[in-house]
């Protein structure tokens, strides 16, 4: 299994840098960094814009390929140059990497977790009440955009909160700075809620849609029907049997939904004023800043290269014959 996931791990570092390198080409080739400078009262003298470009890798004079060499050679030692306004982009990443990555973690476990145990449970009882509140529920989440959704909730949470004479769910906002210790642990967990419950009920409702019918499909298999023949109670046949055997599919769509999430993420920052990565991404779009875009794709193209490791690394946990090739 180790040269397995090996190889796997070394095909996904190759496309983590094509993409990465795209995603710089890009955003180079048609964002205008120039566009900052122009307007200005008294006006920039071009010599000083030029100068200020070229010290920053952002100068549209100079050829693309020459720019992309300068921008690979720093990401390679650890630099990402600079921002439009010559801030440094690493230590904006430094300071919105833990945002994103909090969000998306337990977002992505919610996720997972729930809407496999929901599609286990709804094939388990299919077609009665329960399965088919589930289903609908499902298919009404999924035809919602998340920035809909999002909205739906901030506004319900404030309507809440206004109705009850007092804050019950932060609805904006990281944290209260005010605060310290204990309180403002909790007051963390309290403004994670509706952002993680926005970001997470699509893939609750994708992964149940799945999870049920892979379960549908083995339930009847030989194998379960000879492993309650042999005496196991029907609930254990069904965990350890055919559960896990109806995990693989949903094992290996994990890292293409992951893709799905970091996007819901971009969302979900910006309508609950997260500072992260997906809000640092639009941000960086509206000022043509191609070296914060190129960062932040590079760390999309990073989550779904770990995203699709951990896939990898859950298909060979689960089905043998990976292990064995």
């Amino acid at each position: 299994m180790g040269r397995y996931l090996l190889r796997r791990f070394a095909t996904n570092a190759i496309l983590v840098m094509i993409a990465a390198s795209l995603a710089y080409m890009l955003a180079a080739t048609t964002m205008n960094p120039r566009g900052a400078y122009e307007g200005r009262q008294p006006p920039v003298a071009e010599a000083v814009v030029d100068a200020t470009l070229d010290e920053y890798n952002l100068n549209d004079k100079t050829p693309v390929f020459q720019r992309y060499v300068t921008w690979a050679s720093g990401v390679v030692t650890g630099d990402f140059g600079r921002t439009w306004n010559g801030g440094s982009v690493n230590e904006e990443m430094g300071r919105r990497i833990g945002v994103s990555l909090r969000l998306l973690f337990i977002g992505t476990v919610v996720g997972f977790v729930l809407g496999v145990g929901l599609g286990a449970y709804s094939a388990v009882r299919q077609y009665r009440f329960s399965d088919r509140l589930i289903g609908v529920g499902s298919f009404v989440i999924m035809a919602i955009p998340v920035f809909v959704l999002a909205t739906l909730l901030a506004i319900a949470t404030y309507s809440l909160n206004r109705g009850l004479g007092f804050t019950l769910i932060e609805y904006t906002g990281e944290y209260n700075p005010k605060l310290s210790g204990w309180d403002q642990f909790f007051n963390r967990l309290n403004h994670l809620i509706l952002p993680t419950i926005s970001l997470s009920l699509g893939s609750i409702a994708f992964y149940s849609r799945i999870q049920r019918n892979m379960m549908l499909d083995v339930l009847n298999q030989d194998f379960v029907r000879t492993a309650m023949a042999k005496g196991l109670r029907r609930r254990t046949a069904l965990f350890k049997h055919a559960l896990r055997t109806a995990l693989i599919p949903a094992a290996t769509y994990f890292a293409f939904a992951f893709g799905t999430m970091l996007t819901g993420a971009t969302f979900t920052e910006k309508i609950f004023a997260w500072h992260g990565m997906g809000a640092w991404l639009v941000d960086s779009i509206n000022q043509n800043d191609v070296n914060a875009v190129a960062a932040v794709s590079l760390f999309a193209s990073l989550c779904v290269l770990v995203a699709s490791f951990l896939s990898d690394l859950l298909v060979a946990a689960l089905d043998p014959r990976v292990r064995v090739n």
